[in-house]
């Protein structure tokens, strides 16, 4: 067989190979540039009407306002203290950001980005949910405690006590309960927001540093992502009981569930993004590890864009930047 056949039948078969593979289920769309970044990079959200997307900064003290239609940062609210949650609250007119250097909350109009109001919880401001059917803010801090906070009112209204400090947590939206992730005592807290108390503990097994967390509320099923070792504990959220477990991205600190097409998008600081396909109620499989950067562990799924949006902190020769990824389905 002479050189060109070789050559014509290797692309040949290429080609074939290329067709016969299925397609990624993200699609990278475009990097969006956060050039005067420096430090960690924590948490997201998005103003979808606007076509805004808000990073927390936490190294660089600052808020990036991303404009998702010109593709660039157009704003950076600073004097900020290592923010690390971030809410828009469309009918408020605010941006909230928690930070966990001076343990405030503050709230800023989303228009002018001028300061509204700041609530002291005095440590470790974290991770930050909102309850539009009752207009409450829910914030975890400190030690071991979610504040919930009177949007309407801008106040401090409760806080409710937990065994350690508070990491990734979920709402539902039809029932009344709140599931929490507290790693330092390697359980799930299941709060009832009335009255506001603990009602139940999950325990955490075969795993340890739960930190990030999805809900799949319509087919009662909690998802939770552990650092020690990589894996995905299943849990019914109506008996508690873990269903399955699966290895997953290392160093994970964001999860999301996709209705869309059944799937877990985990994000972990080792560089990947791992796509779990779930078969049945309880069970998945690894459909693809899409590439990303050392340390971009932090992400926001939005499903009515279908996008997941990835935040790549400086390392290196690698500068900040927001990867925008599109489902593909």
């Amino acid at each position: 067989m002479n050189s060109s056949i070789r050559i014509a039948l290797a692309i040949g078969m290429a080609v074939v190979a290329r067709i016969g593979c299925p397609a990624e289920p993200l699609r990278l769309v475009r990097s969006i540039p956060l050039a005067k970044v420096v430090g960690r990079i924590d948490h997201l959200a998005v103003d979808v009407e606007g076509r805004r997307l808000f990073v927390a900064a936490l190294g660089n003290n600052t808020v990036e306002v991303i404009d998702l239609a010109a593709g660039k940062v157009v704003e950076s609210v600073g004097g900020l203290h290592e923010p690390q949650g971030v809410a828009f609250l469309k009918d408020a007119g605010v941006i909230v950001v928690a930070s966990g250097d001076d343990g405030t909350c503050r709230l800023f109009d989303s228009k002018t980005f001028r300061l509204r109001k700041t609530i002291d919880l005095h440590s470790d401001a974290d991770n930050v949910r909102f309850d539009p059917r009752e207009n409450r803010l829910y914030v975890g801090f400190g030690k071991g405690g979610i504040a919930e906070i009177d949007v309407a009112e801008k106040e401090r209204a409760a806080d409710i006590k937990l065994s350690g400090h508070p990491e990734s947590f979920q709402l539902e939206t039809k029932g009344r309960r709140i599931f929490v992730n507290v790693p330092e005592a390697r359980q799930i807290a299941v709060i009832c927001r009335k009255p506001g108390k603990v009602e139940a503990t999950w325990p955490v097994v075969d795993a340890q540093a739960n930190f990030p967390m999805a809900l799949d509320e319509e087919h009662h099923r909690l998802f939770v992502g552990c650092r020690t070792p990589a894996k995905v504990l299943v849990y019914d959220t109506e008996s508690g009981k873990v269903l399955s477990s699966f290895v997953t991205v290392g160093d994970t600190d964001d999860l999301f569930y996709d209705g869309q097409v059944r799937r877990l998008y985990a994000c972990g600081g080792e560089g990947f993004i791992f796509v779990h396909q779930q078969k049945d109620d309880g069970h998945f499989t690894e459909l693809a590890r899409i590439p990303t950067a050392a340390g971009a562990r932090t992400a926001l799924f939005v499903p009515t864009l279908a996008r997941l949006f990835v935040a790549v902190p400086p390392r290196g020769s690698q500068a900040a930047e927001l990867r925008e990824f599109a489902v593909v389905h």
